[in-house]
């Protein structure tokens, strides 16, 4: 009891340290905005121009690769932003407390099993958006992490960030990590259904595949018989 209150005390003396004038918080923030929302455009921009795909000559598994390498690198700078924001924030020394680091230090760890793991399943075209390419996956992955999960990758991230900013005895950081789960959950309620609605067409085209090679099928069968 006495520990939550500890924590309680601490989050109030400490919430409004932040110094907002600082440029860094807020190309920080910008940079976490920025992210998903590059990679949702122009991946639905691919999805119904092809615009990266032509440029690598018709190839759509370079051009995945290519979006996946941008994204990557934009990810690498944009935790450098964080770090750099933070670094430059008042710390906090009541949050120094055990249970808030060993707090820090599971999230942290957790989260960079939910992002890798997922990373492994899907594999660089089902993590870097290939649907969108005309890369799908053959059925829904419901192994770990995604059995445990719905959206570990973004989730995972989200842990990664408070797991840093806790460790770091950050309210700055803490803040941070709220906008990039709130930038993810706006993120989710584009990708979500767009992603649906490609692979409910890929279905849609099989069952009518199916049905119209059915009758080919019955012919064959019956030409076969008379022979």
């Amino acid at each position: 009891m006495d520990t939550l209150d500890s924590i309680a005390q601490c989050y109030r003396s400490e919430k409004h340290s932040v110094d907002w004038s600082d440029k860094w918080m807020w190309i920080s923030i910008a940079s976490i905005i920025f992210n998903p929302t590059f990679w949702n455009i122009v991946a639905r921009r691919e999805y119904k121009a092809k615009f990266i795909t032509r440029i690598f000559g018709g190839n759509s598994l370079y051009g995945c690769y290519a979006l996946a390498a941008t994204i990557f690198i934009l990810g690498l700078i944009r935790d450098g932003l964080f770090k750099v924001a933070i670094d430059l924030q008042p710390r906090a020394e009541c949050m120094s407390a055990l249970p808030l680091q060993v707090v820090g230090v599971l999230l942290f760890a957790v989260g960079n099993v939910f992002v890798l793991s997922s990373m492994y399943v899907l594999g660089v075209t089902g993590t870097y958006l290939g649907d969108y390419f005309g890369i799908l996956m053959d059925s829904r992955v419901t192994s770990f992490p995604f059995n445990v999960n719905d959206n570990p990758m973004y989730n995972g991230s989200v842990m990664v960030f408070l797991g840093t900013a806790l460790w770091e005895r950050s309210p700055a950081g803490v803040y941070l990590s709220c906008v990039v789960l709130f930038v993810y959950r706006i993120a989710l309620k584009f990708e979500g259904p767009f992603t649906s609605m490609i692979y409910q067409k890929r279905d849609e085209a099989r069952a009518k595949d199916a049905i119209s090679n059915q009758p080919a099928a019955k012919k064959t069968r019956k030409a076969t018989k008379v022979l």
